[in-house]
């Protein structure tokens, strides 16, 4: 290192020449004297005793500081001829010297990089091996099965003898869990964050609807496009369809009072808040069936976790925010139907009570509040002073919300298998794991547990989503602000099992009300939606010693939920 520094001194001298060759005796012995001689504007190569009679490069370096990552650049001495191999030989150790100092640099910068935003990326200290993957397993089997035609082969070994080295990670983590009730923030609070939100949507609604609906004024004329600006629109081709039929009808369901147009603007009665690769889009797909239920325009708007703080992909960054206004558009088509009955002659005379209900089913509601460091200072100790729940509650005090649960160890799987873009495999998979544990290690050594859950940094590094299998941490949040018995937990389990006996559970939670047989039959007898990809399947199930890891990790927060829940069904001891 001492050669490096006095070398990267040397080169930072103003407007010299030096010898290659010079430079090259001179890293045995940093006072080497001939290099000394050779420098200066007049040297010439035929009079330099070093280099007399050989054909040198000249080295030039400027009179700037050097930088970080900075170019050394080598160029020729157009009065001296070039031979590529001479230069080769001649320049090898050089070369060498050059790309050990730009190394060392990076590496610099990594390490400042890492330590400036409070989260050291270091490599997992596990060695992995090559293993074969058996294309004949399928993701539904069970541990039994797979041990029946599973043979490990050599490599096999080193995946097992990580499982110590992880244990001693997860009895860490382990050691460091507290389930601490969060503090509820003041309305006053929430008005001051989100001021335009509070001005558009009133605290009360319309007393013969289930779902939260009310009036608003619409000052446009016919030629006027009520949708030119809203960015669900603007940013996605596949809702242009949508948007061009909402616009065809918008002025027909106008209502018109005394000179003034009126729109109907109407929030979700339900939402479906999680969790993605659970089976909310099953869930979503059949309830869709059912003649009382309606959704957003789109499946998953993602407005409270997203949107509505500019995200539109996590990768592209942020983007202007979408106004609450463009999130109310979605339900458009619904508030259609509802004012039709509000506005019929029978409803009228007889106070009928509207039975159409709204749902949203963005799978990010429950967990994800990513944005929230962006947008909200007074944090305390690393934890949001404010989450999602505390809006939707703020207007919504009376929602109801449902939660489809599976196995966290299957489920990060599953998640794995799906965004996971090249390069798949059970071998991947487990080193991926092995990483994100030990990041998560690394957080809750520093940080409360809901400071890590909710930490936008460490959940941008880990390779896969572990906090999202944290679910006990979510649910005791929302239940902070909303009644037990507004929410209703299930298992994709047990939905898989018995489908119809889920879906009478959430008829009977979202006061839905009878079906003939043939509508219950079109309801429960539809194929499953959203399974695995046939691709995925022949990857097999995750290593047993994956699993194992992943089942340490989750256990103390299972055995949570299920004392929260009070059904053991949620230890997932089963699975």
């Amino acid at each position: 290192m001492a050669v490096l520094g006095s070398l990267i001194q040397e080169f930072n001298s103003s407007n010299m020449r030096y010898c290659i060759n010079c430079c090259i005796h001179l890293l045995p012995n940093d006072l080497h004297r001939q290099c000394f001689r050779c420098r200066g504007p007049n040297h010439n190569n035929q009079k330099c005793p070093v280099c007399k009679g050989e054909n040198k490069i000249p080295l030039y370096t400027d009179s700037k500081q050097m930088k970080l990552l900075a170019v050394l650049e080598v160029r020729t001495d157009h009065s001296e001829s070039w031979n590529g191999f001479f230069c080769l030989r001649k320049g090898k150790l050089c070369s060498l010297i050059f790309g050990l100092i730009i190394m060392t640099l990076v590496m610099a910068s990594y390490i400042l990089t890492g330590a400036k935003h409070g989260l050291l990326l270091i490599p997992s200290p596990f060695h992995y091996g090559a293993f074969t993957s058996n294309p004949s397993l399928m993701d539904n089997e069970s541990l039994s099965d797979m041990k029946d035609h599973y043979q490990p082969s050599k490599m096999n070994i080193s995946y097992v003898k990580d499982y110590p080295s992880i244990k001693l990670i997860i009895d860490t983590i382990t050691s460091k869990i507290e389930f601490i009730t969060r503090q509820r923030p003041d309305l006053e609070e929430l008005r001051k964050q989100e001021p335009h939100m509070f001005s558009v949507i009133p605290n009360k609604f319309l007393p013969n609807s289930k779902n939260p609906c009310w009036y608003e004024e619409y000052r446009g004329n016919t030629t006027t496009d009520p949708y030119a600006t809203n960015s669900y629109a603007l940013y996605s081709k596949r809702f242009r369809t949508i948007f061009d039929y909402l616009r065809k009808v918008f002025w027909n369901h106008l209502y018109h009072y005394k000179d003034k147009h009126y729109r109907l603007r109407c929030l979700p009665h339900f939402y479906i808040i999680g969790q993605p690769k659970c089976g909310t889009t099953d869930l979503y797909d059949r309830l869709r069936l059912h003649p009382d239920v309606r959704f957003s325009a789109i499946k998953e708007p993602h407005w409270w976790t997203r949107k509505r703080f500019g995200i539109i992909r996590l990768r592209d960054g942020f983007h202007d925010r979408y106004p609450v206004e463009d999130y109310l558009d979605l339900f458009d088509l619904a508030a259609h139907q509802i004012q039709g009955v509000l506005q019929s002659e029978a409803a009228k005379e007889h106070g009928k009570m509207n039975n159409i209900i709204i749902g949203e089913a963005s799978a990010s509601t429950m967990w994800d509040n990513n944005a929230w460091i962006f947008f909200y200072d007074n944090s305390t100790e690393g934890e949001p002073p404010f989450l999602i729940q505390d809006f939707i509650h703020a207007f919504q005090p009376n929602a109801k919300l449902i939660i489809m649960l599976r196995d966290p160890v299957e489920r990060l799987y599953s998640d794995y298998l799906y965004f996971a873009s090249a390069n798949k495999s059970v071998e991947d998979f487990h080193e991926k794991v092995a990483e994100s544990l030990q990041l998560f290690e690394n957080c809750m050594l520093d940080y409360s547990l809901r400071a890590c859950v909710y930490n936008n940094t460490l959940n941008n590094a880990m390779p896969v989503r572990l906090q999202v299998g944290l679910y006990v941490v979510y649910l005791l949040d929302w239940l902070t602000v909303f009644d037990k018995d507004q929410i209703l937990v299930l298992r994709l389990e047990d939905h898989a099992s018995n489908v119809k006996y889920t879906m009478h559970m959430v008829f009977q939670f979202l006061d839905l009300g009878p079906l003939s047989e043939k509508q219950e039959a079109l309801i429960t007898k539809s194929p499953a939606s959203n399974t695995r990809r046939p691709e995925d399947r022949s990857l097999g199930p995750m290593l047993p010693t994956t699993k194992a890891i992943l089942r340490d990790f989750y256990r103390p927060f299972n055995t949570k939920l299920a004392q929260v829940l009070f059904d053991d069904a949620f230890l997932w001891k089963r699975t």
